[in-house]
Formats: C-alpha cells, structure tokens, sequence
C-alpha cells in the first residue's frame, strides 16, 4: 500500500478556484492509479476523478467535468486536483485514494489519505 497525504483545501468564494495535491510515500506510486472523491455532510462518498499511470489516460464525474483537471508528477509521486469554477455544491471533504483497478467504486481503493476540507462560499 502507498500513504496518501492531501493538503490544499480551504474556504473560498464561488466562481473561485483551489488546487489540492496529495503526496505519497511508496516506491511504487508511479504503478498506481490515483483518485480523488469527495464526502458532503450526510451524503455517501463520491467520486471525482481519477487518473491512470499513463497521465493521458483520465476520467472526471459528469459534476465536474470541464471544471476539474487532474494531474500527477510521478518524479515528485504527487497528484493533484485543479477546481475551477467553485460552486456551494462542490463543498465536501476531498480524499485522495490509490487502487490497482481502472474503477471508480469506492471500494476498489486500497489506500486512503486523511481528507482536506474544502468550503465554497455563495
């Protein structure tokens, strides 16, 4: 398993943008797919985006696509999650997990980081 760790979040404005990386420790990060979900008070854990080790190979949910890049730099065993166009919607807190599988289940995910915060305010 690999140790995730995201940072990043915080409290902005609507129509605002944040950036969130997540850091891993692990030799092995470059043969991992990477994911992002988000957990909104009350609600089940979703997803987000994904990447795979082949940076061309992504895959977004339908709420932020054309809203959200995701991205890594396997020299720096790091991924990281562009927001742009922030809505009260997107507010949740966001982890950042590692799997083996092309999958976007929740369950599929062998490690998990410890979440960060983000708040957008209207």
């Amino acid at each position: 398993q690999v140790q995730l760790v995201e940072s990043g979040g915080g409290l902005v404005q609507a129509g605002g943008s944040l950036r969130l990386s997540c850091a891993a420790s692990g030799r092995t990060f470059s043969t991992y797919i990477l994911g992002w979900f988000r957990q909104a008070p009350g609600k089940e854990r979703e997803f987000v985006a994904r990447i795979g080790w082949r940076t061309t190979t992504i895959a977004y949910a339908d709420s932020v696509k054309d809203r959200f890049i995701i991205s890594r730099d396997n020299a720096k065993n790091t991924v990281y999650l562009q927001m742009n166009s922030l809505s009260p919607d997107d507010t949740a807190v966001y982890y950042c997990a590692a799997t083996n599988r092309w999958s976007r289940t929740t369950s599929d995910y062998d490690s998990w980081g410890q979440g960060t915060q983000v708040t957008v305010s209207s």
